[in-house]
Formats: structure tokens, C-alpha cells, sequence
């Protein structure tokens, strides 16, 4: 069975640090496309941070940049998403998601076509308090 498990979220307050965890099973994490994606109450889910297995690059969308910061655990098959300086509209569900399918356009190609993910995790619920 092809899975990805994320965990992590949580309660915290702006300004604060979470991290997130996604762990694949069923296929090996670097053999893939994967990123972590939200959505928020009232928002389409977006992506937030992509990497290719291409390239390596690592792809933030605008809103979060120099705020938070993916990395991967390839011994543990585990991508993780270090939130750092969190604000309150970084509320949402986050996902991990991951296609084996390869567009050739870059991390953050990925980011911005989620709907062309196959592989998803259940979601992990992140709640920035002001």
C-alpha cells in the first residue's frame, strides 16, 4: 500500500515553531515528486514547500519563505516542514503529497498542481493563535 502519514500539527501561538512530519510507506520518499500543501478555512488548498527528485531544489511558496523550511530523512523515508515565526493566517490543514510522475519543470511545478498528485496523507491540522 502506497501511504504518506503527516503529523505534527497543533496549537501554537504567532510567532512560535512547529514541525511537521510526513512519512511515506510503500514507496521510497526520493523516488518521488513531494511537497506539503494546506488549505484553510476558507481557502483552495496551495502548496507551501515542493522539492523535485530531478533536481533536489526546494521550491517555497512566497508566503512562507524564509520562514519555513523543508528537509528530508531519507534513512527514515520522512520529509519533514520546520515552521518557524508562524502568523495566524498560516491556519489550515497541511498535506503531504507526492506523484511519481515527472512534468520536468521543477519543485515548484509540483506546488502549483496538486490536483496531478496521486499520492496523498490524511492531514495535519495547524492552528496559529493571535
Amino acid at each position: 500500500d502506497v501511504q504518506l502519514q503527516a503529523s505534527g500539527g497543533g496549537l501554537v501561538q504567532a510567532g512560535g515553531s512547529l514541525r511537521l512530519s510526513c512519512t511515506a510507506s510503500g514507496f521510497t520518499s526520493d523516488t518521488a515528486n513531494i511537497g506539503w500543501f494546506r488549505q484553510g478555512p476558507w481557502n483552495e488548498r496551495e502548496g507551501v514547500s515542493c522539492v523535485s527528485r530531478d533536481d533536489d531544489i526546494i521550491y517555497y511558496a512566497d508566503s512562507v519563505k524564509g520562514r519555513f523550511t523543508m528537509s528530508r530523512d531519507n534513512a527514515k523515508n520522512t520529509v519533514y516542514l520546520q515552521m518557524d515565526n508562524v502568523k495566524p493566517e498560516d491556519t489550515g490543514v497541511y498535506y503531504c503529497g507526492a506523484t511519481k510522475f515527472s512534468s520536468k519543470k521543477g519543485s515548484g511545478w509540483y506546488c502549483g498542481s496538486w490536483r496531478y498528485l496521486e499520492i496523498w496523507g490524511q492531514g495535519t491540522e495547524v492552528t496559529v493563535s493571535s
